[in-house]
């Protein structure tokens, strides 16, 4: 069976008896049994305070919400956010609380999920205050091996890019964070409690485990596969699918024509997916109330999806069947770069002169290096 750290913690009961515990976590923080990590650690140890990424550690916020300092009720412990309008960092005050800060949130394994930078953010404010740092490893649901995208260029870091990694990146949160330790020479005392069973050749319907939404934009495993090149389409005046029950697997707008987005797509043979036409009208977010046309993407085979190629090519092929109509979002108030330059971690898809071909073929060079520098902080075979 497949373990993730939450179901290992019993063999490192050492790092965490008898200290103030501070716990970022989600309600993806669960074991297989849904207990959640909130709960396993109320009860065997001294939870001190709970630290709230964005959603909030119950998921009770909506995307983007700021959240609030408050009580937790089910447990009593107070609660600080992660996600201020001021900060999304851990503060002098928090950080005096406890004396160990524990990291649990289900990845994605892709670029823009601001968990891992909430993660990032925490393990550099531990380095810098002297505080211990663990990570309940969980395995990445898209596997371990397959690596797709640019890397982040310096210049466009953000809070949905905070990183140079590439948008899907094989690696665990675990990995992760010992890369970051590492080359960003923060030398912070980490301690990763590694998964069990898990070969990194696995996506996540191979590990038999029971999925739990990471987020509510993410409410399956074909969500999560399809993320990393769909997550794009943020950065535009498409409809990512939020406010439908599929979302980032239905791209579309009141001027598409969905049968003939559907029939161009399905003649490129994409491997791995198909293209149906589909009628909708979002109840939230771009849209709202208002009848649209797209396409949902299906996947046939998960091992060979390619999910930055296949984001990549619809985004071309719509920009170029609908000009004029197709359009790239302007910056946020307080902001000077577009949000598909944050997203995409350069300003090269909004290139005129740039290609898809030559775009995938420069991603692909750049997620061949990132493949030989992550594999030397691999934990798991295969």
């Amino acid at each position: 069976m497949v373990l993730n750290g939450l179901e290992q913690t019993d063999k490192y009961d050492r790092l965490f008896k008898g200290k103030r515990i501070g716990l970022i976590t989600s309600p993806s923080g669960v074991d297989n049994n849904f207990n959640s990590t909130i709960s396993i650690f109320h009860k065997k140890y001294k939870l001190a305070a709970l630290f709230s990424p964005e959603h909030g550690v119950r998921g009770d916020i909506e995307a983007g919400a700021l959240v609030d300092t408050y009580l937790d009720p089910y447990t009593g412990v107070q609660v600080y956010s992660l996600y201020r309008k001021d900060s999304k960092r851990l503060t002098k005050e928090m950080l005096d609380l406890v004396d160990i800060v524990v990291y649990d949130i289900q990845d994605v394994g892709t670029r823009y999920f601001t968990f891992i930078n909430t993660m990032l953010y925490a393990l550099e404010d531990c380095a810098n205050s002297g505080r211990e740092f663990a990570v309940l490893d969980r395995i990445n649901p898209l596997d371990g091996v397959t690596v797709e995208g640019n890397i982040l260029k310096p210049e466009f870091k953000s809070f949905v890019g905070a990183y140079p990694l590439c948008m899907r990146y094989g690696l665990t949160i675990g990995e992760f964070a010992m890369m970051a330790n590492d080359q960003m020479n923060f030398n912070c005392k980490l301690h990763v409690i590694p998964c069990e069973g898990w070969d990194r050749k696995m996506l996540f319907p191979d590990t038999k485990r029971r999925w739990v939404m990471p987020t509510m934009g993410i409410p399956r495993f074909d969500t999560a596969l399809l993320y990393p090149g769909t997550c794009l389409f943020e950065g535009t005046n498409m409809s990512e699918g939020r406010g439908t029950t599929c979302p980032f697997e239905i791209i579309g707008a009141p001027f598409i024509d969905g049968q003939k987005l559907a029939d161009e797509m399905n003649r490129r043979k994409l491997p791995g997916v198909l293209f149906r036409p589909v009628h909708f009208k979002p109840t939230a977010s771009k849209f709202n109330g208002e009848k649209c046309e797209g396409v949902q993407i299906h996947i046939t085979d998960y091992g060979s999806v390619l999910s930055v190629d296949t984001g990549i090519e619809l985004l071309f092929r719509i920009k170029d069947m609908y000009p004029g109509k197709f359009k790239f979002l302007p910056p946020y108030k307080g902001s000077t770069r577009q949000f598909i330059d944050l997203l995409s971690g350069d300003d090269a898809i909004r290139n005129e002169k740039m290609d898809r071909e030559r775009l995938l073929d420069s991603y692909r060079q750049e997620s061949a290096g990132f493949a030989r520098t992550k594999a030397q902080y691999h934990l798991y075979g295969g």
